[in-house]
């Protein structure tokens, strides 16, 4: 798989050659690497130009903008390296049969629950004491039924996710505690790294659909709506958990974020510079991890799964076959 780079100077980025250029603020250049890269994840204050846009575009790689408060504010995507009108006509005809769309929407809540519960189970397993957070994760996955409309589905992976968060209290530090899932903006360091981490895996999940013909704003779970990608939005929660998550797990009882990595204003709790980079760099390092895939018999990385998982349902969507959604098995 190509690579993720993140530009946390602020400054301007632009073509220069065949290469990117970045000048920060000071008039320091920095050159960055255009060949193997999949994504540009821009968290400064970056000016760009249509020059670069032409250059990204002719190279296919995206571009995701991250604005104040650390959120996902949009991306620039290259022109799609496939199209076909026949994948995009299954995938409406399938979010129009309401029936169709229930199966697909209730698949990826138990995908969703079953790899929140891995999660649980892991840290049940190194003596935290989860067995109530994960009787109710499974009473919650017993709850899904594919004849249940949308609202139903998402409120019982509501309910599931208020018991996954519960377990956060057990498996971080006392001096990291999450009393309920806030944002807009986050109010403390919990909730900010959990907003970051999820919008890094929903940032991904665009790129990777992307690589499909697959368009990323019919969704199934998620009502599709204006100015997102709601396909992404189906896809990140199933991986919000392997990635976002245990990163945070990791980064936060190995010390290696700490309070000092966060900056309050305004009733507001961000990662500052370093703190993004010490988690996107665990982050990046994650997708590049590599396991056995059973089907496929070779190692893939985690951020090809998350292409496979696009490309698995593109299956689904034209052949019928069915759709299997992303369980995290090792």
């Amino acid at each position: 798989m190509d690579k993720n780079y993140h530009v946390f100077s602020d400054g301007r980025i632009e073509r220069q050659d065949d290469t990117l250029r970045l000048v920060t603020e000071d008039g320091e250049k920095k050159y960055v690497p255009i060949e193997h890269a999949e994504a540009f994840f821009l968290h400064g204050q970056i000016d760009f130009n249509t020059r670069l846009m032409s250059f990204l575009n002719e190279q296919g790689v995206a571009l995701h903008v991250f604005g104040w408060n650390d959120y996902y504010s949009g991306s620039v995507m290259p022109k799609r390296g496939q199209t076909s009108g026949k994948t995009i006509v299954s995938q409406v005809r399938a979010y129009e049969d309401d029936q169709h769309r229930r199966r697909l929407a209730a698949a990826i809540v138990l995908g969703s629950i079953h790899n929140m519960r891995t999660n649980a189970v892991y840290y049940n397993g190194r003596d935290r004491e989860l067995e109530d957070e994960i009787a109710a994760l499974e009473t919650a996955a017993g709850q899904v039924d594919e004849t249940a409309t949308i609202d139903e589905l998402m409120g019982v992976e509501a309910t599931a996710r208020k018991a996954y968060y519960r377990t956060f209290n057990e498996i971080l530090p006392s001096d990291f505690q999450l009393s309920r899932r806030e944002y807009n903006p986050p109010p403390n360091e919990i909730n900010s790294l959990i907003s970051f981490g999820n919008s890094l895996v929903y940032a991904n999940c665009v790129s990777a659909i992307r690589a499909t013909a697959l368009d990323p704003t019919i969704s199934y779970l998620h009502e599709p709506g204006e100015r997102r990608y709601s396909l992404s939005l189906d896809l990140a929660d199933l991986f919000k958990p392997v990635l976002a998550d245990r990163v945070l797990f990791r980064l936060i009882n190995r010390n290696q974020i700490t309070r000092d990595d966060f900056e309050t204003e305004l009733g507001s709790c961000l990662l500052n510079e370093g703190g993004r980079q010490t988690y996107t760099k665990a982050f990046e390092e994650t997708l590049e991890r590599t396991v056995e895939h059973p089907q496929l018999n070779r190692k893939v990385s985690y951020q090809y799964l998350m292409r496979l998982e696009a490309y698995k349902l593109k299956k689904h969507l034209l052949t019928d076959e069915t759709y299997d959604p992303f369980k995290r098995w090792w």
